[in-house]
């Protein structure tokens, strides 16, 4: 099943709509009693928009520098990850695909660690990138050297990677890390977004928008993936050199993700097989989609995550995992019956 442009266009303007309501609706909810036209009263009033007179100052502040910027990074790494997960699971032909599959989150982890364990934990962003770009680099040259990135060598390589990385990150654990570092350990390595503020929402928009966005354009040469490098080649898709700029950009993408939020499973793995079941396989339409499923998805599991057991925050990853896994074992029995 694919829609047809009408549909799409009133598809896609119905998820614009569900986002936006998401962000304002997520902003309201924590201790403080927000209503919703306080919320737009302060972002008209940051913009310098006319309108009514702002809420007081401590309101302003709970919106406009703890929850509106949260609140949008959660929706850019959602729709990060759900643009990652679906390239991956094309480029490499394998449902099971996600945006760690290049070792990415492993790597993200040993730097994040690293940064860690030496005391400047507020690099840790900075080191959970240059972790990811390392996994990402030695993965493609491992692909590289076996002879080239087709799909198979991708991800033995990544799985070599990935084990290695896993391997230095517990072993730095166990002779390293002492006291409180372990839980900011734990608390990174399951995914969280407490803290977040606005340049880290600056971070995460400017990747999606500088990376992902592009990405998006590779639609109809994604669909030609769909029946090997040869038929994709004969419809005049270079094969090698589009693979390559993908698994990079998407390599990038996610080590920024992971650079703010931490290792954050299931999203990128769930989210672009949800989308397929409403839109099809054509990845023009399905890509743009799982974006805006992803970013509110994120939204609202980010929310529940520092809501449910309230003072007490979850790592969002946790509720990721519980949410995902049943998901996921849904659509995999729908498969089994249409297959």
């Amino acid at each position: 099943m694919s829609l047809n442009q009408g549909p799409q266009r009133a598809l896609n303007g119905a998820l614009w709509a569900l986002l936006a309501l998401s962000l304002v609706l997520a902003v309201t909810l924590g201790p403080a009693d927000i209503a919703a036209t306080e919320v737009w009263q302060t972002i008209a009033h940051h913009l310098g928009l006319p309108g009514e007179v702002p809420v007081t100052r401590l309101r302003d502040a709970i919106i406009w520098d703890l929850r509106l910027p949260r609140v949008l990074v959660a929706a850019g790494i959602g729709a990060g990850l759900a643009l990652c997960g679906a390239i991956m699971q094309a480029l490499t032909r394998n449902p099971l695909a996600d945006p760690y599959l290049l070792g990415l989150s492993s790597g993200a982890a040993l730097g994040a660690v690293v940064f860690l364990l030496i005391g400047a934990s507020l690099l840790m962003p900075v080191g959970a990138f240059a972790g990811a770009g390392a996994a990402m680099a030695l993965t493609l040259l491992i692909t590289k050297l076996l002879g080239g990135a087709t799909p198979s060598r991708a991800i033995l390589s990544g799985i070599a990677i990935s084990a290695l990385m896993s391997a230095a990150t517990s072993f730095l654990i166990f002779w390293s890390a002492t006291g409180d570092s372990y839980r900011e350990i734990l608390s990174w390595l399951m995914g969280s977004l407490s803290g977040s503020g606005w340049a880290d929402a600056g971070v995460v928009l400017a990747a999606v928008l500088v990376l992902g966005v592009p990405m998006l354009f590779a639609g109809r040469a994604l669909d030609a993936f769909a029946f090997g490098d040869a038929a994709a080649a004969t419809l005049g898709v270079d094969v090698v050199r589009l693979r390559w700029l993908l698994l990079g950009a998407t390599a990038l993408l996610t080590g920024s993700l992971v650079a703010v939020g931490g290792a954050i499973g299931f999203v990128g793995l769930i989210v672009p097989h949800v989308v397929r079941l409403a839109t099809g396989s054509r990845h023009r339409v399905m890509l743009p989609v799982a974006m805006l499923v992803g970013a509110s998805f994120m939204v609202w599991t980010d929310t529940a995550a520092r809501s449910l057991f309230a003072p007490r925050e979850l790592p969002v990853g946790i509720i990721t995992a519980l949410l995902g896994a049943p998901i996921f074992l849904l659509v995999l029995l729908r498969y089994r019956r249409v297959t």
